[in-house]
């Protein structure tokens, strides 16, 4: 104490902060504040991989495979496509293909006519309906294109069925079994609309086609070409077959099996993008 001074003045002043203790890394940290890096780390993983699941399960639907959750949703939803979606959107007035072509060449198809939708009464060929007896049919729409030159007609279409997943996967077991999607007397029928291109495009103006029975929704996509001229045609081939490099018939120089199965393809493609996101309403 100084002299004459009073106890303890000359003291110095002492202000305390906030306590620290320290992390599992021997860092300081304030005592008030506990931070659990393993524990934000766990939850972040967890976010993460939720997020995973869900675009998994997406991916699956876009690529045709299914997954193990979600797929009676995503099967359900695709039934319900044909009177929940405008046609617009089964069925764009323009589909672009590509790489579609022979040779990895790009196409353009312009849609010149769509079928009213109908039941499936004399839709298909005897043996055909026969064939597709088993998972039976609760509406099919149809709808023709043509390609950039107008030089060949395409009809492509989804046959909605009534089938359950089980059907449906041993409907496509059978076709690739017995092979029924490359037999001649097994051809869709075209979709030959008056007044245009199309006109003539009837059973035996079939050159192409092809045959898709899908087992992550209860639909059946197809598509038969043929030129647009209403030549007829001695020995149509499926598609598969058209498209082989080294094959040399009229239906495969003119790239006709190209035509079926580019034009099939994006169409089923449009009709997963469709289910997975519906954005638009009915018209």
């Amino acid at each position: 104490m100084a002299p004459g001074g009073v106890p303890g003045a000359g003291r110095p002043v002492v202000s305390f902060g906030e306590p620290e203790g320290y992390d599992d890394q021997a860092r300081p940290r304030p005592l008030g504040v506990r931070v659990r890096p393993r524990v934000v780390a766990a939850a972040a993983c967890v976010v993460l991989g939720l997020g995973l699941i869900g675009g998994a399960l997406t991916g699956s639907w876009l690529i045709g495979e299914p997954g193990d959750d979600g797929t009676s949703d995503t099967f359900a939803a695709a039934g319900s496509l044909w009177h929940n979606v405008p046609v617009n959107q089964l069925f764009p007035p323009t589909v672009e293909g590509r790489g579609a072509g022979p040779g990895g060449a790009d196409r353009t198809w312009t849609r010149i006519a769509v079928a009213p939708d109908s039941g499936c009464e004399a839709a298909f060929d005897p043996l055909l309906s026969k064939a597709l007896t088993s998972v039976g049919c609760d509406r099919l729409l149809r709808a023709t294109y043509t390609d950039a030159t107008r030089s060949y007609v395409t009809t492509v279409g989804l046959l909605f069925t009534k089938a359950d997943a089980a059907a449906m996967a041993s409907l496509s077991r059978r076709f690739k079994a017995e092979g029924l999607d490359k037999r001649t007397d097994l051809m869709p029928r075209p979709y030959a609309a008056k007044d245009t291109v199309a006109a003539d495009f009837g059973p035996e103006q079939r050159a192409s086609w092809t045959v898709s029975v899908l087992t992550d929704a209860p639909v059946v996509v197809y598509a038969v070409s043929g030129w647009a001229d209403g030549r007829t045609v001695d020995d149509p081939q499926p598609a598969e077959e058209a498209m082989e490099s080294a094959t040399t018939t009229a239906p495969a120089q003119a790239g006709l099996g190209n035509e079926a199965q580019g034009l099939a393809d994006r169409i089923e493609r449009g009709l997963r993008r469709t289910v997975s996101s519906p954005t638009e309403k009915p018209s």
